[in-house]
């Protein structure tokens, strides 16, 4: 008579002795937990902490697809990383890391960006796709790729001290777009660099969604198919909505308009977006330098957040922080005698600002290309980029 235990090895009984002590895990589950694929969207805030703990608990291969590099803005909350692995890729260090955490999982590095023409051959190696993006174009794109593979989407999102969690695209249940059938208007949700999040809230959520992934690939308790689950740090409380499928769902209803993958950009408005700043007048770091040492410089207005300014300002050449949800409000602090120059910390904002100083009638106000970390870039290296 064979062992239950004859697929697992000796150090791995050692190692996960406390699930084989679970009646839900036993013998039987943690080799089903060996043999599973999970896929890793981005190994950022809400990916560290899943990949870390899917890596713990024995699942035998996991997939992480991100292309980035580490940051120093990221170890606030990314604890795949250190402070030695700034500058490196996010590959590179995580693969390292999750070697040390449990050197029995497979490790398998897509150092790709997620698109429509390498999403479907990518996610379909895999049995559950864990999303930990932070863009609506790469969460529209995980949604429907996993509908048309039929593969289990753990979602989960973030932002300041909020956090949400689901399993969308199961073979059941809704799918993301059920729930948000169209994305925001660019810009009005703001992305962790301007909101910020709390470094621990990814944490959170990021280990409910590891917890998602493992109870699906057991085949044991309640899943999250169906509800949507609110996590509100601040005032430590959780509340659930129900999610019904829809069934005039574009993408996972029986007779769905979309059956393949489409543009995410364009759907989630960015192209037209991109063009919208691309056509206010904008001045590079450069020229904008030579401008603040010429005989009549520009006014230089900052539209970031106070905090934004603390880390990083163009104050010594004399800029003026008005944020971009005061503008409207504050134009009469504005010279309309002068040239106007209006940065932001990319330069998507300010862009906005400008359109609402044309709009009010400044006639010579441009948008710094780039924004503050063009000018790190370009001007002055020590500059804290964020």
């Amino acid at each position: 008579m064979s062992s239950p235990f004859a697929d697992l090895t000796g150090p791995e009984l050692t190692r996960y002795a406390r699930h084989l002590a679970l009646p839900e895990v036993g013998s039987e589950g943690q080799q089903k937990l060996k043999t599973a694929r999970v896929a890793l969207v981005g190994t950022g805030g809400l990916g560290s902490p899943a990949a870390l703990y899917l890596a713990a608990a024995g699942v035998g291969t996991l997939g992480l697809i991100d292309f980035d590099e580490v940051d120093a803005t990221n170890l606030q909350r990314q604890i795949l990383f250190g402070t030695r692995d700034v500058g490196r890729s996010k590959l590179d260090s995580a693969s390292e890391r999750l070697g040390e955490i449990n050197p029995h999982v497979d490790v398998v590095r897509h150092d790709v960006r997620l698109t429509s023409e390498n999403a479907l051959g990518i996610l379909a190696d895999y049995d559950v796709v864990l999303d930990g993006t932070d863009n609506f174009p790469t969460r529209y794109l995980v949604n429907d790729a996993c509908v048309m593979l039929g593969k289990p989407n753990v979602y989960g999102s973030i932002l300041r001290w909020d956090g949400q969690v689901s399993l969308f695209a199961s073979e059941t249940g809704p799918c993301y777009r059920c729930l948000f059938r169209d994305p925001p208007p660019p810009g009005l949700v703001p992305n962790c660099a301007e909101g910020g999040v709390l470094g621990v809230l990814p944490g959170v959520i990021g280990s409910l969604q590891a917890l998602e992934a493992i109870k699906w690939i057991l085949g044991v308790g309640e899943s999250l198919e169906g509800r949507l689950v609110i996590f509100d740090g601040l005032e430590m409380s959780w509340r659930e909505i129900r999610v019904p499928k829809n069934p005039d769902c574009p993408v996972c209803s029986e007779s769905p308009s979309q059956v393949g993958l489409i543009d995410y950009e364009d759907f989630c408005g960015l192209r037209s977006a991109s063009a919208s700043i691309a056509a206010v007048p904008e001045v590079s770091a450069d020229e904008l330098r030579s401008r603040l040492s010429g005989a009549n410089p520009p006014f230089l207005l900052d539209v970031r957040e106070p905090f934004e300014w603390e880390i990083a300002n163009l104050g010594a050449f004399g800029a003026v922080m008005i944020p971009l949800s005061e503008l409207d409000g504050r134009l009469s602090e504005i010279p309309a005698d002068r040239p106007i120059a209006v940065y932001c910390r990319s330069g998507s904002r300010s862009a906005r600002a400008v359109r609402t100083l044309t709009d009010a009638g400044f006639e010579h106000a441009e948008n710094l290309r780039g924004g503050i970390l063009a000018w790190a870039e370009e001007i002055d290296p020590e500059l804290a980029r964020y």
